[in-house]
């Protein structure tokens, strides 16, 4: 392949687009590498396209030597495939739908399970059949509230998602540890540093899940890291050490205490230390929070109250991970008025039980822990408010926000709290879809055997600015040799024969199987080529210049920086080998 910028559609930008404010988002919009049509859509040009092309191909590779075939879905999907599952109501306002003339629904597809399964459905019937892995790289559709961050966080991306159909939970287990190796291979490749995070699955369902997480100062996501014992884990999916419970016996008795004008906990700490002879901190307070938790699909709506430690906030990412496909909202002042019996800003899980509430606390509130809490009066709170004793909960939620110097639920050390973008993410779904869809394999028995189900996604377009968020510098891009548009990237500066040059060794290059591109503007300064070499990218420079009438031109080594005036006559050996190290 050879490019000649003399006619590519290229324009590169000096400043950066008022809308970006991470660094990939701003360097390929600058490099010329994409330009935006709405907010969350892009379109690429072409040299974008073919790093996109290129992820595509290391995601493809790698997922052919696992054993997956591929297939490909439409993109426009009719409402009943997703009836079946529930997911039509699920997704409530994150897809695209439409009508057609008659007045048929359908969805531009965020994702496919349901697809996947009703063709494997379709086409297998024997447990000879299987295990099978499926997969596509297609455009998908999700109408995020806020796109941002260019094509990290867009309304239309291009995807890869696999499927594998097993006849056992056995089977299932090989299957996804097979796709997590292909990820750690495939990730390699395209020369990401990620880290492997437990999770949680959402509105996909299942048990099993991990994320594939590319730290980054910009990243939207928050994972906790141990040093210690290697444990990751996106904040959602952090699982909350549980102290061991206590004995009730000899705890005081319940104490109800005044406590006017105090809003927050600080002031209620600073009360009941001041003026009841208490010596607490908000870690020995336990806040309760109403929130109203509604069903996709049903007019139902529950009244919950969380129970966490005072000296936390309620992380309503956390709480809605651990809810889901229930979506949990704040109880507002019209709320309250119907519910009398809960008086606000005094709630205590004392009475909740004769209120029919259900009520989940965290982990660390466990049987014989004692508390401050509201009184469910007016202007008072309760001291030893005793976990077993003086209320029950109805279970334990995480839904408390994760601090670094928490206790890592593996090895007991402290956790640090670091930022990254999820790259890929893996599931074991079990029968979920194939109970909806009666996804059955004939044993041998003549018995029918319900189908378990993995999936797994890639994020390809994502993963194009990943990379340009890991691998830039001041200059501009640095792509990994992988990925990048081209091998060498050759710059003929101003005087006709050393474009001419440049040519001809462009020319040789791509004969011996390179990807060139060749800067052979005849109108462009020496100084606008250089800037635009360093912010395109490509891991390998040469520079044909005012050396060249000495008869030596320049290498350059993009990701070092490190420069060497080689003889022209070796000029095509060197690139090769910089090329095939």
């Amino acid at each position: 392949m050879l490019l000649r910028m003399s006619s590519l559609l290229l324009r590169t930008l000096r400043d950066d687009p008022a809308d970006a404010e991470v660094p990939s988002h701003k360097l390929l919009v600058r490099a010329g590498y994409v330009r935006r049509v709405a907010p969350g859509i892009y379109s690429w040009l072409p040299l974008g396209k073919i790093v996109l092309e290129n992820v595509a191909r290391v995601v493809r590779e790698e997922m052919n030597r696992m054993g997956g075939q591929e297939v490909l879905f439409p993109a426009l999907l009719p409402r009943e495939f997703y009836e079946t599952t529930g997911r039509w109501t699920e997704y409530g306002d994150n897809i695209f739908r439409l009508k057609d003339r008659k007045g048929g629904d359908y969805l531009l597809g965020p994702t496919h399970e349901e697809l996947f399964t009703d063709m494997v459905k379709g086409e297998f019937s024997s447990y000879k059949d299987y295990p099978v892995t499926l997969y596509q790289i297609q455009t998908k559709y999700r109408d995020e509230a806020r796109p941002r961050a260019g094509i990290l966080r867009g309304r239309e991306f291009l995807m890869k998602d696999s499927y594998s159909f097993d006849l056992d939970d056995d089977g299932l287990k090989r299957s996804y540890e097979q796709h997590r190796e292909t990820y750690i291979r495939t990730f390699d490749r395209l020369g990401l540093d990620y880290k492997i995070c437990f999770a949680t699955s959402g509105a996909m369902g299942g048990s099993a899940s991990e994320e594939f997480l590319a730290p980054t100062p910009t990243g939207e996501d928050a994972f906790v890291n141990c040093h210690h014992c290697g444990y990751a884990a996106n904040a959602e999916a952090v699982v909350t050490p549980a102290p061991a419970a206590t004995p009730l016996e000899g705890l005081p008795a319940l104490q109800v205490l005044d406590t006017p004008d105090t809003p927050t906990i600080e002031s209620l700490v600073s009360l009941v230390n001041a003026e009841h002879g208490l010596d607490i901190t908000a870690a020995d307070t336990l806040k309760n929070v109403v929130v109203k938790v509604t069903t996709p699909g049903s007019d139902k709506v529950e009244t919950l109250i969380i129970g966490v430690p005072g000296d936390r906030e309620v992380d309503f990412k956390r709480l809605e991970a651990s809810l889901a496909p229930g979506e949990p909202a704040i109880f507002e002042a019209g709320d309250f008025a119907k519910h009398p019996g809960l008086v606000r800003g005094y709630i205590g899980p004392q009475v909740l039980k004769d209120l029919g509430i259900r009520y989940l606390v965290d982990p660390r509130v466990v049987t014989g822990t004692a508390w401050v809490t509201g009184a469910n009066e007016p202007g008072k709170h309760a001291a030893n408010v005793v976990a077993g004793r003086d209320f029950f909960p109805d279970g334990t939620i995480e839904a408390a926000e994760v601090r670094a110097g928490d206790a890592c639920p593996r090895c007991g050390n402290g956790l640090s709290i670091d930022r990254g973008i999820e790259i890929g993410h893996i599931f074991q779904l079990g029968r979920k879809y194939a109970d909806a869809a009666g996804l059955d394999a004939l044993g041998p028995d003549g018995k029918p055997i319900r189908i378990t189900m993995g999936s797994y996604g890639i994020g390809v377009s994502r993963a194009v600015a990943v990379i340009a968020e890991q691998k830039f510098d001041s200059l501009g891009l640095v792509w990994p040799r992988e990925v990048a548009p081209a091998d060498v990237h050759i710059v003929g500066t101003g005087k006709e024969n050393q474009v001419e040059v440049a040519v001809q060794l462009a020319e040789e290059l791509e004969s011996r199987g390179l990807r060139v591109l060749v800067d052979d503007r005849p109108s462009v300064s020496p100084g606008v080529k250089f800037k635009d070499a360093e912010l395109l990218g490509l891991p390998t420079i040469l520079v044909i210049g005012r050396g060249l009438s000495q008869g030596v031109v320049e290498l350059r080594d993009r990701a070092t920086g490190t420069k060497e005036e080689i003889p022209l006559a070796e000029a095509a050996e060197r690139v090769l080998a910089a090329c095939h190290n």
